[in-house]
C-alpha cells in the first residue's frame, strides 16, 4: 500500500513539473502575453429596423453604454466572446438585448479575460422606459436622454446616470459606485451595499430614498419633497440640499453633515458619529447624546429638528 502511494505521488509530481515546463515554454514563445490564453473576441453590429419606445438589456459581465446615433438609426455594437454573444430583437415596442451563452462548462475557465461591451446608439432622445440588469458590469447613461422610468440593477459595477426620468429613477448595485448628475426626476431610489453614492444638481419632484451598507453619501444642489437615507457604516454629507417636507437620516456608524440645507422638519439618528453643519431657517431643536457635546441655537419658532447620537457631538448653526 505504501509503495503504491509513493508511486502515485511521484507520478503526480512529475505531471506537475511537466505541466509547469510546458506552461513556461508556451508563455516564453508568446513573450508572456497572457491574452493568448483568453477566449477569442469579435465585434458584432446589430441594426434593428422595427420601431421601439422602451429598452431592456439583460447581460452578465459586459459593460453597457448608451450614446446618441449620428444617422438617426439604431445600432447595437457588441464587443464579445465568440460563444458569449447578445441577441438583439424588437418585440411589442421593446428593444431587447439578451445574453446568449453557448459555452461548455470547461470554457468558463480562463486565465485572462477582457471586458465585453454593449454600446447602444439611439436615434431619439426620449423613450418610455429603460431597464438594465447585469452581474459584473458598469453602466453609463449620458445626458441628453429622457425616459419615463429608469431601472438599473447590477451586482458588481459602477453606474453613472446623467439622463432624466419623468416618473422615477431606481438604481441598485451590490459592490460599486453610483453617480447621478444634472438630472430631473419624478422620484429617486438609490441602493448600494458596498460603494459610494453621489448626486449632484438633481431636481426631484417627489421623494428621494438612499440606502447604503458601507459607503459614503454625498448630495450637492439637490431639491426634493422628502429625503430618506438609511445606512450601516458611512458618512452622509448634504450641501445645498432642500426638501419641502422632511429629512429623515439614520446611520449606525457615520457622521452627518449639513451645509446650507433645509427642510420643514428633520430627524437624524446615528449610533457613532457627529452631527454638524448649517441650516437655512429656524428650527426647534430636540437633541440627545450620551458622550458628546451639544451646541445648537435656542429657537422658539420654526420646524422641528430631532437629533440623537449615542457617541458624538451635535453642532448646528442657522444661516438666515
Amino acid at each position: 500500500m505504501e509503495t503504491a502511494t509513493k508511486v502515485l505521488l511521484i507520478i503526480a509530481a512529475c505531471l506537475i513539473v511537466l505541466g509547469s515546463l510546458l506552461f513556461v515554454t508556451v508563455m516564453s514563445v508568446a513573450k508572456w502575453d497572457f491574452t493568448v490564453l483568453s477566449a477569442k473576441y469579435e465585434t458584432n453590429v446589430h441594426t434593428p429596423s422595427a420601431d421601439f419606445n422602451s429598452i431592456s438589456v439583460n447581460t452578465d459581465t459586459a459593460d453597457v453604454f448608451f450614446a446618441p446615433s449620428e444617422d438617426e438609426s439604431c445600432r447595437v455594437v457588441c464587443l464579445e466572446q465568440e460563444k458569449v454573444t447578445h441577441s438583439v430583437t424588437v418585440a411589442d415596442g421593446v428593444l431587447c438585448i439578451q445574453l446568449v451563452d453557448n459555452r461548455a462548462w470547461y470554457e468558463h475557465i480562463s486565465i485572462y479575460t477582457k471586458a465585453s461591451t454593449v454600446t447602444v446608439y439611439l436615434p431619439k432622445s426620449e423613450y418610455a422606459s429603460l431597464c438594465v440588469k447585469a452581474d459584473t458590469s458598469d453602466v453609463e447613461i449620458p445626458k441628453g436622454f429622457k425616459f419615463w422610468d429608469i431601472e438599473v440593477c447590477v451586482s458588481t459595477g459602477d453606474v453613472r446616470c446623467l439622463a432624466s426620468s419623468s416618473n422615477g429613477t431606481k438604481i441598485g448595485t451590490s459592490t460599486g459606485k453610483i453617480l447621478i448628475e444634472s438630472v430631473s426626476v419624478g422620484s429617486l431610489d438609490l441602493v448600494a451595499s458596498t460603494g459610494d453614492i453621489t448626486a449632484t444638481s438633481v431636481a426631484c419632484g417627489g421623494d428621494i430614498s438612499v440606502n447604503v451598507s458601507t459607503g459614503k453619501v454625498r448630495f450637492t444642489d439637490v431639491t426634493c419633497k422628502n429625503l430618506t437615507s438609511s445606512g450601516g457604516t458611512g458618512d452622509i454629507t448634504l450641501t445645498n440640499a432642500i426638501a419641502s417636507e422632511k429629512f429623515s437620516i439614520e446611520r449606525s456608524t457615520g457622521d452627518v453633515t449639513f451645509d446650507g440645507c433645509d427642510a420643514s422638519s428633520l430627524t437624524v439618528k446615528t449610533g457613532t458619529g457627529d452631527v454638524r453643519g448649517s441650516l437655512l431657517s429656524n428650527k426647534i431643536f430636540f437633541t440627545s447624546t450620551s458622550t458628546g457635546t451639544v451646541n445648537v441655537p435656542k429657537c422658539t419658532s420654526g420646524g422641528t429638528c430631532d437629533i440623537a447620537t449615542s457617541t458624538g457631538d451635535i453642532t448646528i448653526e442657522i444661516k438666515l
